[in-house]
Protein backbone atom coordinates (compact mmCIF):
# COMPACT_ATOMS: atom_id res chain seq x y z
CA UNK A 1 0.00 0.00 0.00
CA UNK A 2 1.28 3.46 -0.90
CA UNK A 3 1.07 6.48 1.37
CA UNK A 4 0.39 9.66 -0.57
CA UNK A 5 0.68 13.35 0.30
CA UNK A 6 -1.82 15.32 -1.80
CA UNK A 7 -1.21 19.07 -2.05
CA UNK A 8 -2.84 21.74 -4.17
CA UNK A 9 -6.59 21.27 -4.04
CA UNK A 10 -8.03 21.48 -0.54
CA UNK A 11 -10.86 19.25 0.56
CA UNK A 12 -13.77 19.20 -0.01
CA UNK A 13 -12.91 20.61 -3.47
CA UNK A 14 -10.30 17.91 -4.06
CA UNK A 15 -12.31 15.11 -2.47
CA UNK A 16 -13.04 13.30 -5.74
CA UNK A 17 -9.33 13.14 -6.54
CA UNK A 18 -8.46 12.01 -3.01
CA UNK A 19 -11.17 9.33 -3.03
CA UNK A 20 -9.88 7.92 -6.31
CA UNK A 21 -6.42 7.69 -4.77
CA UNK A 22 -7.85 5.97 -1.70
CA UNK A 23 -9.90 3.56 -3.81
CA UNK A 24 -6.66 2.38 -5.41
CA UNK A 25 -5.49 1.12 -2.01
CA UNK A 26 -3.54 4.20 -1.02
CA UNK A 27 -3.62 6.06 2.25
CA UNK A 28 -3.97 9.77 1.52
CA UNK A 29 -2.98 12.79 3.57
CA UNK A 30 -4.55 15.98 2.24
CA UNK A 31 -5.37 19.55 3.24
CA UNK A 32 -8.82 20.72 4.27
CA UNK A 33 -10.16 24.25 4.22
CA UNK A 34 -10.81 24.40 7.96
CA UNK A 35 -10.23 22.48 11.16
CA UNK A 36 -13.97 21.91 11.47
CA UNK A 37 -14.03 20.24 8.07
CA UNK A 38 -10.84 18.23 8.55
CA UNK A 39 -12.44 15.58 10.75
CA UNK A 40 -15.33 15.16 8.32
CA UNK A 41 -13.04 13.51 5.79
CA UNK A 42 -11.18 11.22 8.16
CA UNK A 43 -11.78 7.69 7.02
CA UNK A 44 -9.78 4.52 6.80
CA UNK A 45 -7.67 5.90 3.95
CA UNK A 46 -8.13 9.70 3.84
CA UNK A 47 -6.80 12.06 6.50
CA UNK A 48 -6.58 15.84 6.62
CA UNK A 49 -5.04 18.81 8.31
CA UNK A 50 -5.02 22.57 7.80
CA UNK A 51 -2.08 24.88 7.26
CA UNK A 52 -0.92 28.43 6.76
CA UNK A 53 0.12 28.60 3.11
CA UNK A 54 2.29 31.64 3.70
CA UNK A 55 4.47 29.85 6.26
CA UNK A 56 7.42 27.51 5.77
CA UNK A 57 7.02 26.37 9.38
CA UNK A 58 3.43 25.37 8.70
CA UNK A 59 4.46 23.51 5.55
CA UNK A 60 7.04 21.60 7.58
CA UNK A 61 4.34 20.70 10.10
CA UNK A 62 2.18 19.26 7.32
CA UNK A 63 4.99 16.91 6.25
CA UNK A 64 5.56 15.74 9.84
CA UNK A 65 1.84 15.25 10.46
CA UNK A 66 1.52 13.24 7.26
CA UNK A 67 4.44 11.00 8.22
CA UNK A 68 3.04 10.55 11.72
CA UNK A 69 -0.45 9.68 10.53
CA UNK A 70 0.60 7.42 7.65
CA UNK A 71 3.82 6.14 9.31
CA UNK A 72 5.80 7.02 6.18
CA UNK A 73 5.41 8.76 2.81
CA UNK A 74 6.39 7.16 -0.47
CA UNK A 75 4.39 9.37 -2.82
CA UNK A 76 3.51 13.03 -3.21
CA UNK A 77 1.21 14.74 -5.68
CA UNK A 78 1.38 18.49 -6.24
CA UNK A 79 -1.73 19.41 -8.21
CA UNK A 80 -2.16 22.84 -9.81
CA UNK A 81 -5.74 23.01 -11.13
CA UNK A 82 -5.82 26.33 -12.98
CA UNK A 83 -9.53 26.04 -13.77
CA UNK A 84 -10.19 25.64 -10.04
CA UNK A 85 -8.09 28.68 -9.18
CA UNK A 86 -9.85 30.67 -11.90
CA UNK A 87 -13.08 30.31 -9.94
CA UNK A 88 -11.39 31.89 -6.91
CA UNK A 89 -9.48 34.63 -8.72
CA UNK A 90 -11.66 35.50 -11.70
CA UNK A 91 -10.46 39.07 -12.04
CA UNK A 92 -7.26 40.89 -11.19
CA UNK A 93 -7.67 42.99 -8.08
CA UNK A 94 -4.72 44.34 -6.16
CA UNK A 95 -6.35 43.43 -2.84
CA UNK A 96 -6.38 39.75 -3.88
CA UNK A 97 -2.76 39.50 -5.00
CA UNK A 98 -1.26 38.56 -1.63
CA UNK A 99 -3.82 35.81 -0.99
CA UNK A 100 -3.51 34.55 -4.56
CA UNK A 101 0.27 34.33 -4.32
CA UNK A 102 0.02 32.42 -1.04
CA UNK A 103 -2.57 30.02 -2.45
CA UNK A 104 -1.02 29.37 -5.85
CA UNK A 105 2.73 30.00 -5.49
CA UNK A 106 4.00 30.14 -1.91
CA UNK A 107 2.09 27.02 -0.88
CA UNK A 108 3.88 24.96 -3.52
CA UNK A 109 7.28 26.56 -2.95
CA UNK A 110 7.18 25.94 0.79
CA UNK A 111 5.71 22.43 0.65
CA UNK A 112 8.11 21.15 -2.02
CA UNK A 113 11.11 22.65 -0.22
CA UNK A 114 10.11 21.18 3.14
CA UNK A 115 9.32 17.80 1.62
CA UNK A 116 12.71 17.70 -0.10
CA UNK A 117 14.49 18.51 3.19
CA UNK A 118 12.71 15.60 4.83
CA UNK A 119 13.40 13.21 1.96
CA UNK A 120 17.09 14.10 2.03
CA UNK A 121 17.12 13.08 5.68
CA UNK A 122 15.27 9.81 5.17
CA UNK A 123 16.62 8.85 1.72
CA UNK A 124 13.76 6.42 1.21
CA UNK A 125 12.29 5.59 -2.19
CA UNK A 126 9.69 8.23 -3.07
CA UNK A 127 7.76 9.10 -6.24
CA UNK A 128 6.63 12.68 -6.81
CA UNK A 129 4.12 13.88 -9.38
CA UNK A 130 3.75 17.51 -10.47
CA UNK A 131 0.38 17.74 -12.20
CA UNK A 132 -0.99 20.87 -13.85
CA UNK A 133 -4.50 21.14 -15.24
CA UNK A 134 -3.97 24.05 -17.60
CA UNK A 135 -6.31 26.91 -18.36
CA UNK A 136 -5.70 29.32 -21.27
CA UNK A 137 -4.66 32.92 -20.73
CA UNK A 138 -5.96 35.76 -22.88
CA UNK A 139 -2.72 35.53 -24.86
CA UNK A 140 -3.31 31.81 -25.48
CA UNK A 141 -6.88 32.42 -26.62
CA UNK A 142 -5.90 35.20 -29.04
CA UNK A 143 -2.96 33.19 -30.37
CA UNK A 144 -5.08 30.11 -31.01
CA UNK A 145 -8.06 32.19 -32.24
CA UNK A 146 -10.34 30.38 -29.82
CA UNK A 147 -13.76 31.86 -29.20
CA UNK A 148 -16.22 31.61 -26.35
CA UNK A 149 -13.64 31.00 -23.63
CA UNK A 150 -13.25 33.34 -20.66
CA UNK A 151 -9.49 33.68 -20.17
CA UNK A 152 -7.70 33.14 -16.90
CA UNK A 153 -6.86 36.22 -14.88
CA UNK A 154 -3.29 37.48 -15.00
CA UNK A 155 -2.49 36.23 -11.50
CA UNK A 156 -3.70 32.69 -12.29
CA UNK A 157 -1.76 32.61 -15.57
CA UNK A 158 1.37 33.85 -13.79
CA UNK A 159 0.95 31.27 -11.03
CA UNK A 160 0.47 28.49 -13.58
CA UNK A 161 3.76 29.46 -15.23
CA UNK A 162 5.44 29.60 -11.82
CA UNK A 163 4.22 26.10 -10.96
CA UNK A 164 5.60 24.72 -14.22
CA UNK A 165 8.95 26.42 -13.57
CA UNK A 166 9.01 24.99 -10.05
CA UNK A 167 8.27 21.49 -11.34
CA UNK A 168 11.01 21.67 -13.97
CA UNK A 169 13.57 23.02 -11.51
CA UNK A 170 12.68 20.45 -8.85
CA UNK A 171 12.89 17.49 -11.23
CA UNK A 172 16.25 18.48 -12.70
CA UNK A 173 17.73 19.42 -9.31
CA UNK A 174 16.98 15.98 -7.84
CA UNK A 175 17.74 13.91 -10.93
CA UNK A 176 20.95 12.61 -9.32
CA UNK A 177 19.15 11.27 -6.25
CA UNK A 178 18.51 7.58 -6.78
CA UNK A 179 15.82 7.46 -4.12
CA UNK A 180 13.58 9.99 -5.90
CA UNK A 181 11.45 9.58 -9.03
CA UNK A 182 9.72 12.65 -10.46
CA UNK A 183 6.96 12.85 -13.08
CA UNK A 184 5.77 16.07 -14.71
CA UNK A 185 2.33 16.02 -16.32
CA UNK A 186 0.04 18.48 -18.07
CA UNK A 187 -3.65 18.17 -18.80
CA UNK A 188 -4.35 20.69 -21.55
CA UNK A 189 -7.67 22.48 -21.85
CA UNK A 190 -8.52 20.39 -24.93
CA UNK A 191 -7.53 17.09 -23.34
CA UNK A 192 -10.30 14.48 -23.49
CA UNK A 193 -9.89 13.84 -19.76
CA UNK A 194 -10.03 17.49 -18.74
CA UNK A 195 -13.56 17.44 -17.32
CA UNK A 196 -13.16 14.15 -15.45
CA UNK A 197 -11.15 14.54 -12.26
CA UNK A 198 -11.59 10.83 -11.54
CA UNK A 199 -9.97 9.99 -14.88
CA UNK A 200 -7.10 12.41 -14.25
CA UNK A 201 -6.57 10.82 -10.84
CA UNK A 202 -6.64 7.33 -12.37
CA UNK A 203 -3.93 8.38 -14.81
CA UNK A 204 -1.89 9.87 -11.95
CA UNK A 205 -2.09 6.54 -10.13
CA UNK A 206 -0.92 4.70 -13.24
CA UNK A 207 1.96 7.14 -13.72
CA UNK A 208 3.15 6.76 -10.13
CA UNK A 209 2.87 3.00 -10.28
CA UNK A 210 4.92 2.97 -13.48
CA UNK A 211 7.87 4.94 -12.14
CA UNK A 212 7.85 3.07 -8.86
CA UNK A 213 8.18 -0.23 -10.70
CA UNK A 214 11.44 0.88 -12.34
CA UNK A 215 14.76 0.17 -10.70
CA UNK A 216 17.11 2.56 -12.49
CA UNK A 217 17.97 6.19 -11.88
CA UNK A 218 16.25 9.05 -13.65
CA UNK A 219 18.43 10.64 -16.32
CA UNK A 220 19.31 14.34 -16.16
CA UNK A 221 18.53 14.72 -19.86
CA UNK A 222 14.91 13.65 -19.52
CA UNK A 223 14.15 14.77 -15.98
CA UNK A 224 12.23 17.84 -17.12
CA UNK A 225 10.10 16.19 -19.80
CA UNK A 226 6.37 16.93 -19.59
CA UNK A 227 3.89 14.11 -20.05
CA UNK A 228 0.40 14.40 -21.48
CA UNK A 229 -2.28 13.20 -19.08
CA UNK A 230 -3.87 10.16 -20.68
CA UNK A 231 -0.75 9.04 -22.53
CA UNK A 232 1.94 6.55 -21.63
CA UNK A 233 4.50 8.33 -19.51
CA UNK A 234 8.04 9.06 -20.65
CA UNK A 235 10.02 7.58 -17.82
CA UNK A 236 13.27 9.28 -18.80
CA UNK A 237 15.19 6.61 -16.95
CA UNK A 238 18.52 5.15 -17.94
CA UNK A 239 18.57 1.53 -19.02
CA UNK A 240 22.01 1.06 -17.53
CA UNK A 241 23.75 2.77 -14.63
Amino acid sequence: MSNTLFIGKDLPDGLSFAETLADSGRKVFAISKSEAEATQFDSENIFCTTWNKSSAVSAHSVIIRAETKLENLDEAIFFFDASYFCSQFEIDRTEDVSVAVDQMINAFLYSTAELLKRLEQRKEKTAILFLVKEYPSKYDIISSKSAGIVPASTVVSAAQAAFCALAESFSTNVSDKDYLSVVLAKCAFNNELYKSEDSIADWAISALNSVKSLKNQQSVKHAGNWNKVGSKIQTGFLLFK
